[in-house]
C-alpha cells in the first residue's frame, strides 16, 4: 500500500482518546462487528447497498477522479475504497476504531488498491497536522456517533482546500426518523443491530446547516435517502425526513 510523505505528529493512544471527540462505547460497538464489514449480507448490508448511491452523488458534484480525498470515520473502508477505485489520485481514510481499520487495510491489500491509506487519528488532530490538504472530504454516517458533531464539522472545513467540497450524511431527528431508523430498521426489519443508533444524537438538517455556516462552509445541496422494505431498494430523493446527505463547499 503506497504511503505518502507528510509530516505526522506522534500521539500516544492515551492522548488520542483523552483529547479527542470520541465515544468509547461507539468504537467498541463497531469494533465487535469489524470482521463482518465487507460481507454484503451482514449487519453492514445497508452500507453496501447505499454506497453506490452516495458515491455517484458525490462524484456528480465534486468529480472524484484525480482528486485528493479524505474519508472521516471511514470504518471498514467501504466508501474510501470505492472512491479510490473511482479514480481519486489519493484517498485517506481515518477512524479511531483499530479493528475496522485493520479490516479496511487488509481488504485494500487483497483487492490491490494502491492509491489508498488508512490512519488511526481523530479529525481534529489531522486538521491541525494537515490544514487545507484535501480537495474532497467526506463524513458519512458518523456525526450521530460522536459527542460533539460540530467539532467534526469544523475539522472537516479546516481539512478541505479553499473551493473544495465537504459531504456529510446523518439522520434527521423527528418522530418519523425514530419510527423508521430505530424501530423499523433495528427492531422490525432488523436491517441494523439493535442499539446502532441513539435517537437523542440524531441531527436536524437546520442544525447541521448552522454548524456548517458557522465553520465557514456553504451548503450547496441536500438529498434524502429512502428505503422500500418490500423491494429492499434504496434511492435518493428530496425527502430529508429520515436519512439525508448534505453537500457543502469552502469558499475559494
Amino acid at each position: 500500500m503506497r504511503s505518502v510523505s507528510r509530516r505526522r505528529v506522534p500521539l500516544s493512544r492515551y492522548d488520542r482518546f483523552m483529547s479527542t471527540n470520541v465515544d468509547a462505547q461507539e468504537l467498541a460497538k463497531f469494533s465487535e462487528l469489524a470482521h463482518r464489514w465487507w460481507d454484503p449480507e451482514s449487519e453492514f448490508r445497508p452500507l453496501h447497498q447505499i454506497n453506490p448511491l452516495r458515491l455517484d452523488w458525490i462524484d456528480s458534484l465534486a468529480q472524484v477522479k484525480g482528486k485528493s480525498v479524505l474519508d472521516v470515520g471511514c470504518g471498514g473502508g467501504i466508501l474510501a475504497e470505492a472512491m479510490a477505485v473511482r479514480g481519486a489520485q489519493q484517498v485517506t481514510g481515518i477512524d479511531l476504531a483499530t479493528r475496522p481499520l485493520g479490516v479496511a487495510r487488509l481488504h485494500a491489500l487483497e483487492t490491490g488498491v494502491s492509491n489508498l491509506e488508512y490512519r488511526e487519528i481523530a479529525a481534529e488532530a489531522l486538521a491541525a497536522e494537515q490544514p487545507a490538504a484535501y480537495d474532497i472530504v467526506t463524513c458519512m454516517e458518523m456525526l450521530e456517533h460522536v459527542p460533539d458533531p460540530s467539532s467534526i464539522v469544523r475539522a472537516c472545513r479546516a481539512l478541505v482546500k479553499p473551493g473544495g467540497w465537504v459531504f456529510f450524511s446523518t439522520l434527521n431527528r423527528n418522530p418519523k426518523s425514530f419510527l423508521f431508523a430505530i424501530i423499523g430498521a433495528e427492531y422490525v426489519l432488523r436491517l441494523l443491530p439493535k442499539g446502532t443508533h441513539e435517537y437523542a444524537r440524531f441531527i436536524r438538517p437546520s442544525e447541521l446547516a448552522r454548524w456548517c455556516r458557522d465553520a465557514g462552509l456553504n451548503v450547496d445541496g441536500t438529498r434524502g435517502m429512502e428505503y422500500n422494505p418490500i423491494t429492499r431498494r434504496y434511492w435518493l430523493s428530496a425527502d430529508t425526513s429520515v436519512n439525508y446527505l448534505v453537500a457543502t463547499r469552502r469558499a475559494a
